[in-house]
This record gives C-alpha cells, sequence and structure tokens, in this order.
C-alpha cells in the first residue's frame, strides 16, 4: 500500500517526476558521452528548446480554458515571413523595431482565432485548424513560395537571437524572462487565477461572475503574441524563412503540455510542468543522436512518451489536482 500511495504522490507531483526523468536522463546519456552534459553543449540544448518552452508556455494558458490552439506553428511561420520581408525591404529598421511587430503580427492572428470562439462559439480545434491551414497558405502568398536567405537579411536582423550574455544566448534569456513573467501571471494575477477557475470549471466560473470566452480570447492573444514573437526568433536563428517553416511543430507543442502534466481537460497545470515537458522533448531530441539511436525512434520514443503522459494525466486527474473552484451541484 505504501509503495503505490508514493507512486501516487509522484504522479500528482509531475513537476517533481520530470525533473528526476531529465537527471536521469542526464547521467544516461553523459556516461556514453561526458561532452553531453558539459556547460556548453547543455547550453545549447537549452537555446534550441528555448522555442519550445515559450510556446508550451503560452499553450499552456490556452489548454487550461478547455481550448487548444493548433495554429501556432502556422502564425509562427507567417510572422517570421512578414518580419523578413519587412527587413528585405526596409533594412534599416532596427532589430527591437522587428520585435515589437512580430508581436502585435502574432497578437493580431491569435485575436482572430480568439474572437472566433468567444463571439461565434465556434469549437477551438475546429478554429485552429481552419487558422492552421490559412496563416500557412498567407506564407506562400506573401512569399510566392520564395525563400528569404541569409544574405538577404541584416546582420542586425540575425544577431539580437544569437547575442550572448553570461554565456547564455539572448533567445535562452527571452525564454527564462517569459517562463518568470507567465509564472507571476499565473500565480499572482487576478487574470491568471481566474484562467484555472474557468477551465477547472465553467459553470461555476459563471456563476462566480466570470466571462468564460472572454478569459479564452485573452489566452489566444498570448498565444498568437508569443507565437509571433517566436516566428521572428526562429527566422532569425536559423537565418531563413520559408513555407515550411516549423511544419506540425504545434504538435510538439501540445506534447510538451501534455508531458508537463497539463490537463486536455483544462485547469490543472502549471508553468513548470509546461517547461520542463519541453525541456525534456528537447533532451531527447539531442540526446538520442548522440548515443546513436536512429532519428526514427526518436519520433516513436517521443510519441510511447506521450501516451505515457497521457495515462498518467487520467490517474492523476482522478485523485485532482489544483482548481480554483469546485463542482457547482446540479
Amino acid at each position: 500500500m505504501k509503495s503505490t500511495s508514493m507512486i501516487g504522490k509522484l504522479i500528482s507531483h509531475r513537476e517533481w517526476l520530470l525533473g528526476a526523468l531529465i537527471i536521469m536522463m542526464l547521467v544516461g546519456v553523459g556516461s556514453a558521452a561526458p561532452f553531453f552534459v558539459g556547460a556548453a553543449n547543455l547550453a545549447e540544448v537549452f537555446d534550441d528548446t528555448a522555442i519550445l518552452i515559450m510556446l508550451a508556455c503560452a499553450q499552456m494558458l490556452v489548454i487550461l480554458t478547455r481550448c487548444i490552439d493548433l495554429s501556432v506553428a502556422s502564425n509562427l511561420a507567417f510572422t517570421g515571413m512578414c518580419v523578413a520581408l519587412f527587413n528585405v525591404a526596409f533594412p534599416e529598421t532596427s532589430a527591437f523595431v522587428t520585435l515589437v511587430m512580430s508581436i502585435g503580427i502574432g497578437l493580431i492572428l491569435g485575436a482572430f482565432n480568439g474572437l472566433l470562439v468567444w463571439l461565434v462559439g465556434i469549437p477551438s480545434i475546429v478554429v485552429t485548424l481552419g487558422t492552421m491551414s490559412v496563416y500557412r497558405g498567407f506564407v506562400f502568398l506573401l512569399s510566392d513560395g520564395e525563400w528569404v536567405n541569409a544574405h538577404e537579411m541584416t546582420p542586425q536582423f540575425l544577431a539580437l537571437p544569437r547575442a550572448t550574455f553570461l554565456d547564455l544566448t539572448v533567445l535562452s534569456w527571452i525564454a527564462i524572462a517569459l517562463t518568470l513573467v507567465m509564472f507571476i501571471f499565473t500565480r499572482f494575477t487576478k487574470t491568471g487565477l481566474s484562467i484555472f477557475a474557468v477551465g477547472g470549471n465553467p459553470k461555476a466560473a459563471v456563476y462566480s461572475g466570470l466571462d468564460v470566452g472572454k478569459h479564452q480570447f485573452i489566452t489566444f492573444c498570448i498565444s498568437g503574441a508569443v507565437a509571433g514573437m517566436c516566428g521572428y526568433l526562429w527566422v532569425s536563428r536559423y537565418a531563413v524563412a520559408y513555407v515550411e517553416v516549423a511544419l506540425a511543430f504545434e504538435l510538439q507543442v501540445v506534447a510538451a503540455c501534455v508531458i508537463g502534466g497539463i490537463s486536455i481537460a483544462g485547469g490543472i497545470g502549471s508553468i513548470w510542468g509546461a517547461v520542463l515537458g519541453a525541456i525534456f522533448l528537447g533532451l531527447i531530441k539531442n540526446a538520442l543522436p548522440v548515443i546513436g539511436i536512429s532519428p526514427f525512434w526518436q519520433l516513436a520514443i517521443s510519441g510511447l512518451v506521450i501516451v505515457l503522459a497521457v495515462i498518467i494525466n487520467s490517474r492523476s486527474e482522478k485523485r485532482g489536482g489544483r482548481r480554483i473552484l469546485r463542482e457547482a451541484h446540479q
């Protein structure tokens, strides 16, 4: 009975379980390839995972309200193409202005999703499946199927995410800063706490005076803005913009949330869970090739981890999680 109780506690504290798995993975890979656990290499792995971390944090807010945003990768690709073409046309524009512009474009795309969910009442999975194709199609129309390559971009456009401070890239620092902002937002602000409430129990939330649709709209706006910002960071980091940028990346984003213990049923989850879920996937992606495992096995292992995470989630949700409002009596 005690062992069952211990397993139950581990499952209900997903962050600790994930943290332990990450440490075990590092020890295992490090024993086979010591350079992998070196500070410089770990900094590179974190840099490689930074965009996934940011998108997972934003997606978590959407999922908490019982919605899902499948258009984030298309939003990222469209915004990245917009700012890349803008940089070609107006090369004197500063990187900071470009960053702000990308956030604005992403915010508009996210708000469009949110308005369709809030005011028109269309299920979020239907809305974002549609806009996923629409935004991706816009990338093709905007670029006419052409690539924007590194030699067409200005040095200042490419430099921002690659610049380093304290041995970490600016891209990594942006991911850390966004994580902290998201933590404060979900933990200490009225709107952040309300997002848990409307997802945990929409009926009780309405009885408490909360506008469920409005909070869903807010989360789509945040998700869109973060995806837009990642669009610029992705294009400048990899120094190329094309139609297939981040193709199917939304699946990794949702997977990071599920692995991190974010309940698809809404109302349960934490920023640290989303971050650890993204880091876990990032480590799998970077560690498996190091120990000689085929990329095809990477997909299979990632899929297996996701299935296990869903099973664990379903068990942990039976034990209850962080709910702001209790179930309303019928």
